[in-house]
């Protein structure tokens, strides 16, 4: 290794051991600390020191036994503090981590040692607000979590990612199923969490906003329902009922995107036509609201494995059915397959022409015209809601904002 090299390795080491040293030095400025910008300098170079030191001897044994010693001084440090009273082992956790990001320097793993120091750094400074968050959170919300992260990592892993039989059952894939439950179960996950944390309180608009993570559906009954009951509160229900609207366009978005980026293309262009009205509508209406406590919206949990097997099943459904209607029918299949689907769920509709125009078992024009007339379906059914259950007041300030995103939405569509 030439000496320009050797001095890089050791440099970006003794960076990251200040950078984490400086953090702890801040953090326990005034206690008495087991190690400070020095000492967690010296870690990092200790173990750069002990990689270079295993790689002239061709033994690793070098590295070993300095890491050993390593880790006796901070246990011993760890046993002193203790018999002290002080029980907390952040700071030697960071050391032993210092050590060995310095052996990662002098191995070229360089993005990755570099990584590693700032997210210690990130954490060790986050103390108080990750302990506000975890206290704040409900046993159901850390329950849902694990479920999540079961669903992940545990499930998605052992499902076989190949398709079964002829068409259209090759439009089944078990582990593309479950991704986009993994996809919808974790974009509703964090909506439900933002709703929580902000809460209604913060105005009607953001609770419509905040809402649409999760369900625009849900949104829209609930303040439709206050607006029959309180017409004076018309115009900032309004605002949230479009505003949950606009949100699902978005979402839609992002999960084009993800499932299929080659379809975000086409998909865009109407879709955030539709979402831009939405948005302007949104902003007109706000300057004629009325400020006004946000009525309660009765969300489900944030995540139960029965709703998301029940999501699956459906839309793998949709996804066969779907495949077997552009079989037989052509495009007209396609979007009789969307127009039905989006009644129930837009995103399961939204995944399935995404999925089945990246497969080919779709055109991809024409997937990306059934994911518009799908959203567009969607809020025409919501809008159904509004006028069927919402009062005069609130009727006359959706039933503009809904044509004009039906219009803006399938003009641009077809005509494109």
């Amino acid at each position: 290794m030439d000496p320009l090299t050797l001095f890089y390795r050791f440099g970006l080491a003794l960076v990251i051991g200040g950078l984490v040293g400086l953090q702890r030095e801040h953090a326990e400025r005034e206690e008495e600390h087991f190690a400070g910008v020095r000492t967690f300098v010296l870690f990092s170079l200790a173990g750069a020191g002990g990689a270079l030191a295993a790689e002239l001897l061709g033994h690793p044994g070098a590295f070993l036994v300095l890491l050993g010693a390593v880790g006796v001084l901070i246990a011993v440090s760890h046993g002193v503090a203790a018999w002290r009273g002080a029980v907390g082992v952040t700071t030697e956790v960071a050391a032993l981590l210092t050590f060995l990001t310095g052996a990662l320097c002098y191995w070229g793993k360089l993005e990755l040692a570099a990584a590693l120091g700032v997210v210690m750094t990130v954490l060790l400074s986050l103390k108080l607000e990750l302990r506000r968050f975890a206290r704040a959170l409900s046993r159901e919300e850390v329950l849902a979590a694990l479920k999540l992260a079961v669903i992940t990592a545990v499930v998605l892993p052992l499902l076989p990612d190949r398709s079964f039989g002829p068409p259209p059952w090759d439009a089944f894939n078990p582990h593309r199923v479950w991704l986009m439950v993994v996809l919808v179960s974790a974009l509703g996950f964090a909506g439900y969490v933002l709703m929580r944390r902000l809460g209604p309180g913060k105005g009607i608009g953001l609770t419509g906003v905040l809402g649409g993570l999760v369900s625009s559906t849900a949104v829209t009954l609930a303040f439709a329902g206050r607006g029959k009951r309180e017409p004076s509160l018309a115009p900032a229900l309004a605002v949230g009922i479009v505003g949950a609207w606009t949100v699902m366009f978005a979402r839609i978005l992002v999960v084009v995107a993800v499932v299929n980026p080659s379809l975000l293309g086409p998909t865009a262009v109407p879709i955030l036509t539709a979402g831009l009205v939405g948005l302007a509508a949104s902003l007109f209406l706000l300057r004629r609201a009325r400020r006004g406590e946000a009525p309660e919206v009765e969300l489900a949990a944030p995540f139960e494995l029965g709703p998301a097997v029940r999501f699956g099943l459906l839309y793998a459904a949709i996804l066969v059915a779907a495949r077997a209607a552009s079989l037989s029918l052509g495009d007209l299949g396609a979007y009789l397959a969307s127009a039905v689907a989006a009644v129930a769920d837009v995103d399961a509709i939204t995944l399935t022409m995404a999925e089945l125009g990246r497969s080919g078992g779709v055109d991809p024009r024409t997937a990306s015209q059934a994911v518009v007339l799908a959203a567009l379906t969607n809020t025409l059914v919501k809008g159904g809601l509004v006028v069927a259950l919402g009062g005069q007041r609130l009727r006359t300030a959706i039933v503009p904002v809904l044509l004009l995103i039906l219009a803006a939405g399938i003009g641009l569509v077809f005509l494109r």
